[in-house]
């Protein structure tokens, strides 16, 4: 009995031994069981930027799902914008003036499509770049909206008189570049603040703005390009041209309303003509000019037009500051 006692021991020993190595082996197989659980990864960056987002616009709201990559853009201060934060845009309209860029972004618009001038971009050329994101304006574009939105979804900025700052928000925005637009944005502010402060007394001189086309004369108001960036500075304007407006044409007999210390103007000409340089030769030589303080003062400058009004955006910008801070000898 006793042999048989110890055999029975044996044989429990021996199986308990063996259900403690399966259990051993069975807890060796448990994180693999777990590890799903335990390392499900965060969102990732690309999951994340195909999130959905509403963007406010003009027309009314638009979803934009991430990061667009394939950009359109109808405005030619909406180019600029979008160099600004990074993006090269597919396809863009012709600027104003060159072939088809501004010297001072051509290099940045090496292989983008030209999509025609921003009064009449060609719609099936826009349709073939085969865009995520259009971007255009209200005034510009209100008639083809319809059009736009059968291709991709389309943003809108409401006007182009006015402070550009708000279109270049709203831009940043719709290209999912916020943050981007948001440093740039800081960047120039405090670049002005600072050219402010040491303009001293100098900003008491009243600016006057002129252009001169084969059709018309007009001053330039607060609500213009240059304007925005003079009520910024705190630089003074003539009482004809401190008004809350764009622009004023004139007629000989108020060329005194182009008086003030200093009168930038610029020329719009037709290409292969010079019927706006005619012009001015013709205003600059009236009696009622001469008598102006700016022309007995001798102080009468041209300027280039694409920096003081045809590009309108955040490179412009930045040159017409450069400008300034030239002829007010800011140190």
């Amino acid at each position: 009995m006793i042999k048989n006692v110890r055999f029975t021991r044996s044989a429990l020993l021996f199986l308990l031994a063996t259900v403690l190595l399966l259990a051993a082996v069975g807890c060796g197989n448990s994180p693999a069981e777990t590890t799903p659980a335990a390392s499900t990864p965060e969102p990732s960056a690309q999951a994340e930027n195909e999130t959905a987002r509403t963007v406010k616009h003009a027309m009314g709201e638009e979803k934009i799902m991430g990061t667009p990559e394939r950009v359109v853009i109808l405005t030619n201060e909406g180019t600029e914008a979008l160099l600004t934060v990074g993006v090269k845009p597919v396809g863009a309209v012709q600027s104003w003036v060159g072939d088809p860029w501004y010297d001072h972004i051509k290099a940045d618009m090496q292989d983008v499509t030209v999509l025609g001038e921003e009064t009449q971009p060609n719609i099936e050329l826009i349709a073939s770049l085969k865009p995520d994101l259009i971007i255009g304006n209200k005034v510009r574009h209100e008639k083809i909206y319809e059009d736009l939105k059968k291709i991709a979804p389309t943003v809108f900025s409401a006007d182009l008189a006015g402070d550009w700052k708000i279109n270049f928000s709203l831009y940043a925005e719709a290209v999912n570049k916020k943050e981007e637009g948001d440093k740039a944005m800081a960047a120039f502010d405090n670049r002005v603040a600072d050219v402010k402060a040491k303009l001293g007394t100098k900003a008491a001189t009243k600016v006057s703005v002129v252009r001169f086309t084969a059709g018309d004369v007009r001053i330039y108001q607060k609500q213009t390009f240059s304007g925005v960036l003079f009520q910024q500075l705190g630089i003074a304007r003539p009482a004809s041209q401190d008004k809350d407006q764009f622009i004023e044409k004139l007629t000989k007999e108020r060329i005194p309303d182009m008086d003030g210390d200093v009168l930038f103007y610029f020329l719009s000409e037709t290409p292969g003509k010079n019927d706006a340089a005619k012009v001015s030769e013709e205003w600059l030589k009236d009696p009622l000019f001469q008598n102006l303080i700016v022309s007995k003062t001798n102080k009468v400058i041209k300027v280039d037009e694409v920096v003081w009004n045809l590009a309108g955006g955040y490179k412009a910008a930045n040159l017409l500051l450069d400008e300034l801070i030239a002829y007010f000898e800011v140190k």
